[in-house]
């Protein structure tokens, strides 16, 4: 039997976050055992499936690291991280200390424990400034905020692991996720992603801002790559099982492939729910990129990452679904 097979054992740090979450149920529904470990600052022992062991912990401790090892872990997924771009300008410190200082405990102890295959949530302010579109793997990183170059540094790190000790890792980068699953979803405080924050202006009627609509793009308004978060965890799952069958450490895009701009992800939650979105124009935000659209193709190539990607009408309905059930998020 393949490894990738087989039933695993994954410990999914942060799995009571967003995407953590949603990959800890995809996971369990393939058949795999999980063991969350997070700390809750930013997550939510509700947003844990109840089939997976929950650890209350810090990746940087490694007792408590090494006591889930000792159970015979197969993979570890890593998605605990601070995301928040403007906090991360204002107060790097947080962001390094968190983002790059705690993971590198974290691969320390796995290394020590003898866990050799690490799925490691990135993302794509690891390029900056894009220099063509759509954005491959092999595009320049050069990140313009600390919350970018602490996943760059953290990519950086899994590199040298892996020429050092043998530490296979893939590195999934992220563009502009969202929708829910099931009874999984978005709850961030504050909440900077948009779909969300569009969704939030319409339940509590207060204007959405949108930052800039001078932009040489069809409508002026930035254009970004939106993925459902299933789709993500699916990629996940394939990257697990892409290590398990002795895959080498990369790097890959994790996009569509196609991109709506700011006010057409707008008309499409008015369409989506029937209800009009009120907005009021802003002037451009520092460091927002005009587009942002990822090439999906590698992940298709080698993870066979082959499904037909969610359309921003269902990622909204998804979405707003959550939302009508979930209005404060988890803290009901």
């Amino acid at each position: 039997m393949r490894a990738a097979e087989r039933s695993l054992h994954i410990l999914v740090a942060g799995g009571a976050g967003y995407i953590g979450s949603i990959t800890t149920a995809a996971l369990i529904n393939s058949g795999h055992r999980v063991t969350v470990l997070d700390n809750l600052s930013s997550g939510y022992r509700e947003a844990v499936h109840p089939d997976a062991r929950f650890v209350a912990g810090d990746t940087s401790d490694r007792a408590v690291v090494e006591s889930i090892c000792r159970e015979g872990v197969d993979l570890a997924m890593h998605f605990a991280a601070f995301i928040e771009v403007g906090e991360s300008v204002l107060n790097p410190s947080k962001y390094y200390g968190n983002n790059l200082v705690k993971s590198i405990e974290f691969f320390n102890a796995l290394v020590a424990c003898g866990v050799r295959r690490l799925v490691f949530s990135s993302t794509a302010a690891v390029y900056g400034e894009p220099e063509q579109i759509p954005l491959t793997e092999n595009a320049r990183l050069a990140p313009v905020n600390p919350y970018g170059w602490s996943k760059m540094m953290a990519e950086t790190v899994l590199g040298d692991y892996d020429a050092a000790y043998g530490f296979k890792s893939v590195s999934l980068r992220y563009f502009n996720a969202g929708g829910a699953v099931g009874s999984y979803g978005e709850s961030h405080n504050p909440e900077s992603h948009l779909i969300p924050r569009i969704l939030n202006a319409v339940m509590e009627n207060v204007p959405l801002k949108v930052f800039g609509t001078d932009y040489d793009t069809k409508d002026g308004s930035c254009v970004r790559d939106y993925i459902h978060a299933g789709d993500l965890a699916q990629a996940h799952i394939l990257a697990a099982h892409y290590l398990m069958n002795d895959g080498q450490s990369d790097a890959f895009n994790l996009g569509t492939g196609s991109g709506y701009t700011v006010l057409e992800v707008i008309q499409t939650v008015e369409r989506v729910i029937g209800q009009p979105v009120p907005y009021a124009v802003a002037g451009r935000r520092e460091g927002d990129s005009p587009v942002l659209v990822a090439s999906p193709k590698k992940a298709q190539n080698i993870l066979n990452w082959t499904k037909e990607p969610m359309e921003l009408d269902v990622i909204v309905r998804s979405a707003w679904e959550w939302k009508q059930n979930h209005p404060r998020g988890y803290t009901l």
